[in-house]
């Protein structure tokens, strides 16, 4: 999601105390998925001290609202100020996905190149959209130089963002040895509680239960009073490991409590509706095609949360796999093609294209 990072945040609290609460509720509402709500505090924030940070945050929650035009204009108007900074970049650098621009996508990440703090987080996200587009070998390539650069910036913290990021998309693709290989490599820079939240989801994904178990754990107990916590992530990484044990039933049981804040941000480092998307897969499991289609529909209707995370052209994949068991032949036919279609230069190796590929033979 576009939004503040927290070294943003720190900046606005030193910098613009009264600002920073607006902020700080701003944050509250977005994570719990009460976008309007999130949407008004930020435009407080900026009606009071209108600095790119603040900007970025109002941009950012236009764009999980489906409000591109609104986010143009927000961001426009930050630059006419003369207002600049990474997160106003990463804001309008997922504008532009979404509206494929791709002169300005690139424009952003040349903006940020030697600037510390800023040219990591825009080299990280110019190596989501390579993934969702299925082309990992430069995704991993721009996620290494996200790494790189944070950890010269004296930032292990969000190195290990970065790095359990690309980690999770490399679940999400079948590649488990590399999924696993990021899940350590960014425990040994940092174990903070968002790295591990994503370490532990990343694990279950690829049906590490055991590891998954002890790092939820730790989480639950260290922190028993944070509810975003327990109720989005917990109950989306147990449902995650009930998954791997072929347990669907659970697994739709796990993701009630994380229901009513699915669209939000769950304040972690990466949301893009997964309660959604995981349920959507128990339902494939539970072989109920018409409610799995319905829940992977979410990730397409809300394409402003999802941005360019992998999860968002895999929807079309999952989709097709939903109608495809659904019996609906040519709207499954629809789903895989249009994965395809996004898909058209990825690298031919990954796993679950090949599952892809295979499947839709079956189709003809």
């Amino acid at each position: 999601m576009a939004g503040l990072s927290r070294r943003s945040l720190s900046l606005l609290e030193a910098n613009y105390p009264h600002d920073y609460l607006h902020t700080n509720s701003d944050m509250a509402y977005a994570g719990m998925g009460q976008l309007e709500k999130a949407l008004a505090e930020a435009q407080e924030a900026v009606r009071m001290a209108g600095n790119s940070e603040g900007y970025a945050n109002v941009a950012g929650l236009y764009l999980t609202l489906n409000r591109l035009e609104d986010a143009k204009s927000t961001i426009s108007k930050a630059f006419e100020l003369k207002l600049d900074g990474g997160a106003l970049r990463v804001a309008s650098y997922l504008l532009a996905f979404l509206q494929g621009d791709v002169a300005t996508m690139e424009g952003d990440v040349s903006w940020a190149a030697g600037k510390p703090g800023d040219e990591d987080y825009l080299l990280s996200t110019q190596s989501d959209t390579e993934a969702y587009y299925g082309r990992m070998t430069k995704a991993r390539d721009f996620s290494r130089r996200a790494v790189d650069s944070a950890v010269r910036a004296d930032s292990k913290e969000t190195a290990a963002s970065w790095q359990v990021n690309a980690a999770l998309r490399e679940a999400e693709l079948g590649n488990s040895a590399l999924a696993r290989q990021g899940v350590a490599t960014a425990l040994a820079l940092s174990s903070g509680r968002d790295v591990k939240a994503v370490a532990a989801f990343t694990l279950a994904r690829i049906g590490e239960a055991s590891r998954a178990t002890v790092l939820a754990d730790e989480l639950e107990k260290t922190y028993p009073d944070n509810t975003l916590l327990r109720a989005y992530w917990l109950s989306t990484i147990h449902a995650a490991m009930e998954i791997s044990r072929g347990n669907s039933s659970q697994a739709m049981v796990d993701l009630e409590a994380a229901s009513p804040y699915e669209l939000g941000t769950a304040e972690a480092l990466v949301s893009y509706l997964y309660p959604a998307y995981v349920r959507g897969q128990a339902y494939l499991f539970a072989h109920n095609g018409a409610a799995a289609a319905a829940e992977f529909q979410k990730l397409l209707d809300h394409r402003g949360i999802v941005a360019n995370f992998v999860t968002g052209s895999l929807a079309h994949l999952q989709i097709g796999r939903a109608y495809a068991m659904a019996g609906e032949t040519a709207k499954a036919k629809a789903g895989y093609e249009e994965f395809f279609t996004i898909w058209k230069n990825a690298d031919p190796d990954i796993p679950i294209l090949k599952q892809a590929k295979a499947e839709y033979a079956k189709l003809q």
